[in-house]
């Protein structure tokens, strides 16, 4: 008899995209959430000020210095870094039911997250990716255009780019965004390829074993 055609599961990845502020990221993220399926946002906790454009529980959840240390003491974040003087910290709980479930889970995080995701438990799940501003005057136009910050603000943020860029070389991929388009798609075949080799092994050891008993019988047929 031959076998129905079965779908293969796959534990989902953890996509990491890191960048010095205001070369694109958080663009990327945001485009790839829209026109992927499975894919979903680790939404982090941070001690920093919501900014106007900005929606608690959506871009961030937003809480006080208290909180987060609790949660922090308590073993519930994955990662915890502090950037710009505020702290940021991933939830570990949904993250570990996407990945079961199947799900990509894409986090919009800094090199020492980043370090402290490949330090934990799930490591095997990350995959890294640094985006790099085409140069230092757009950068600084780029934070310019945003007309979120202070000019002392966007200083300090050239200055911690500086800082950040050297990190570069201890992620899996690495992407300067020239051109916005050609990065998305860039991205986007990243995604695919880390996809196709996440398949569960037992899962493809049983497609194969009934294959193979398939092309038997019709070979005997």
């Amino acid at each position: 008899m031959i076998a129905e055609r079965v779908e293969i599961a796959r534990r989902g990845i953890m996509l990491v995209v890191s960048s010095p502020s205001g070369a694109g990221k958080t663009t990327l993220t945001r485009n790839l959430l829209q026109k992927e399926e499975n894919v979903v946002l680790s939404i982090s906790v941070t001690t920093r000020e919501r900014r106007p454009s900005e929606i608690d529980g959506v871009h961030y959840h937003f809480i006080s210095s208290r909180q987060f240390e609790r949660l922090r003491e308590s073993g519930e974040l994955l990662e915890s870094a502090e950037v710009h003087g505020n702290f940021y910290g991933t939830p570990r709980e949904p993250v570990e039911k996407a990945l079961c479930e199947g799900h990509d889970v894409l986090f919009d995080i800094d090199w020492q997250g980043t370090q402290q995701l490949r330090a934990s438990s799930l490591s095997p799940d990350v995959i890294s990716v640094f985006v790099l501003p085409p140069s230092a005057p757009e950068l600084k136009a780029r934070l310019e255009r945003r007309a979120e910050d202070s000019a002392e603000t966007i200083r300090r943020r050239l200055g911690n780019a500086a800082e950040e860029i050297p990190h570069w070389t201890e992620y899996d991929y690495v992407l300067v965004n020239r051109d916005l388009e050609k990065s998305f798609d860039r991205l986007r075949s990243i995604l695919t390829a880390e996809r196709l080799k996440r398949v569960y092994p037992q899962d493809i050891n049983s497609f194969v074993d009934g294959l193979l008993d398939d092309l038997r019988d019709l070979s005997r047929a």
